[in-house]
Order: C-alpha cells, then sequence, then structure tokens
C-alpha cells in the first residue's frame, strides 16, 4: 500500500506538474549562465533582439532530446523569419553542449545550467530533483512568459507550438526580411 501511494504521488507530480509552473503573464526569470563556448549569457541580453523560444530538455543525445533539437533545427528559418530565436537548456557543460550543436548542426544556443539554477527558476526540475521536466517558454522581449508548454514524452508537441508562435507572428504582420542569428 505504502508503495503504490509513492507511485501515486510521483505520477500526480510528473504527469500532471507541480500547481506553481511558471505561466504566461509570468515574469521570465532573469539567468546568467555560459552556452555552449563558455561564454557567459543572460536572459536580458539574448532578448535585446527580440522575443525567444526558451526551451528545457533533460539530456543531449538522448533520442527523445536529440529528436526534439533536430525537429527545431528543421524549422529554424521560419523561426527566425518572423523574429524569433531558440535557446536550449539542459544540465549538461559546454564540451557536451558544443559536440551536440556540431554534431547535429543545430543553428541555435544552448545553455550550460549544471547546478540546475535557471531550472529551478522556471520550475522545469524533475519530480523529487531527479532530471529535468521538457518545458518550451515563448518569452517576449519585455522578458514576460507568453506561452507555455509542457509536454514530456510527447516531443512533436513542442515542434507544433512552435508552428503555432511562428503562424501567430505571421498573421500579426511580424516577419523579418533577412533573418539571422
Amino acid at each position: 500500500m505504502q508503495e503504490s501511494a509513492k507511485l501515486a504521488t510521483w505520477n500526480v507530480l510528473f504527469l500532471q506538474g507541480e500547481p506553481n509552473m511558471l505561466k504566461p503573464g509570468d515574469v521570465a526569470p532573469e539567468f546568467i549562465l555560459p552556452d555552449e563556448k563558455g561564454n557567459e549569457v543572460s536572459l536580458s541580453h539574448l532578448l535585446q533582439t527580440g522575443p525567444i523560444i526558451l526551451y528545457f530538455y533533460p539530456a543531449d543525445f538522448t533520442p527523445g532530446c536529440t529528436a526534439q533539437a533536430c525537429n527545431f533545427r528543421d524549422i529554424h528559418n521560419d523561426i527566425q523569419s518572423v523574429g524569433l530565436r531558440v535557446i536550449g537548456v539542459s544540465p549538461q557543460n559546454k564540451e557536451s553542449h558544443a559536440k551536440f550543436k556540431e554534431e547535429h548542426n543545430l543553428p541555435f544556443t544552448l545553455i550550460c545550467d549544471t547546478d540546475k539554477i535557471a531550472i529551478k527558476m522556471y520550475e522545469v526540475d524533475g519530480p523529487l530533483g531527479i532530471g529535468v521536466r521538457r518545458v518550451t517558454y515563448l518569452v517576449s522581449q519585455g522578458q514576460k512568459i507568453q506561452d507555455v508548454l509542457r509536454a514530456d514524452f510527447k516531443i512533436g508537441k513542442h515542434k507544433a507550438f512552435i508552428e503555432k508562435a511562428i503562424i501567430l507572428r505571421e498573421s500579426a504582420g511580424l516577419t523579418v526580411s533577412n533573418p539571422s542569428e
């Protein structure tokens, strides 16, 4: 009985999420962390050129995380065409991120959060502190969370989330003539 209670608690935490997860309208927490090159980057610096897609993922080179990163890579031109940039965050070090980025030809920045600083601030730490939740935030240039998607196992939902943001920005006339990162 006690083991089933533990499993039920874990299922509630993992499958339904914590009730205090950041939501649209919340201020996106500031962070300063190294990227895959070892350069310190802050959220406010990343937002200087426009809104970003800030996605948290469990680990480099896992099948699900690789599929997600490659999905974002494959629509990267569309993402840039509406003035958005992709920033990935996971707890691996710069060497792992640099290898992951190079091996999969990823055209976006990967942030190293080895101590789970941003991961905890964005409330995407795994249940009981184990792992990292797969969460994608759309963050405005004013550092507000515009939208959020948490889908730990349904990788394709993250691509669809971004495609929806692209369509909404296109329909609002928010396009860039010569997108570049």
